[in-house]
Parts: C-alpha cells; structure tokens; sequence
C-alpha cells in the first residue's frame, strides 16, 4: 500500500551518511538520487524512505505525530539497528524490547528528530 515516505532535512550530507549506515543494516541501500536528495530502499518494486531538502526552499521541520517503521525479521535484527541508530548519534525514544503480545519495537529519532521504529512481528 506504501510506495514511499519522505523526511525533510536542513543538512543532507549528514542525513545521508545517517541513512546509508542505518539502512545497510536491513539491507537498504540509496536507490535515487534527486540532487536535492536521495531515496533508500531494497529494491524499486518495494516500498522506499526518502530524505531530502524540501521541494519549497522552507527550512525542514519534524511533524508531531509522525513516525516511520522499518520492519525486520527477528529481535535480534531490531536490537541490532536499534543500537546502531544510537551509536550514529540517534534520540532514544524507547529502549528495544516487547510491546505487547507478539511485536518487539525499538524507538528512535534520526539527527534531523524525525521519530522511527525498527519492529518485528511474533
């Protein structure tokens, strides 16, 4: 149902370097390049993140209530690039652990605060 979701930022070199070794982790990698940004995915038929410089020339803000979530397969994948998010200077927004019968979440927000979650289901 997702084709992609974009987040703003005021300083792309440095998100883009966040993003390329973050999403490495669950074998993302850059797919497009806007010039004013880039997109991340594992492959063009799936669903993508993209980051970039907002289209309006506006400085780019986080929206209240806006979160994106990487699925992965197991919890030893959300510990995994939950620690990793934090070492490259992420925002603790919840330690990974259990939430609820069946779904393992981690919680973070990147260097521009943008609020993302690595889970697994079961």
């Amino acid at each position: 149902m997702i084709g992609y979701v974009t987040l703003g930022t005021n300083d792309l070199p440095r998100a883009a370097a966040y993003y390329d070794t973050l999403l490495a982790e669950i074998g993302a990698k850059r797919m497009m390049d806007f010039g004013r940004g880039y997109a991340w995915g594992r492959s063009m038929a799936q669903p993508m993140l993209g980051v970039m410089k907002p289209f309006d020339g506006q400085a780019a803000s986080v929206g209240n209530g806006v979160m994106v979530a990487f699925q992965v397969d197991s919890r030893e994948a959300v510990d995994r690039v939950y620690r990793k998010a934090l070492e490259l200077g992420s925002a603790d927004e919840g330690a990974a652990g259990p939430r609820g019968e069946g779904f393992y979440a981690g919680y973070f927000r990147d260097l521009d605060g943008h609020k993302l979650n690595v889970f697994c289901m079961g």
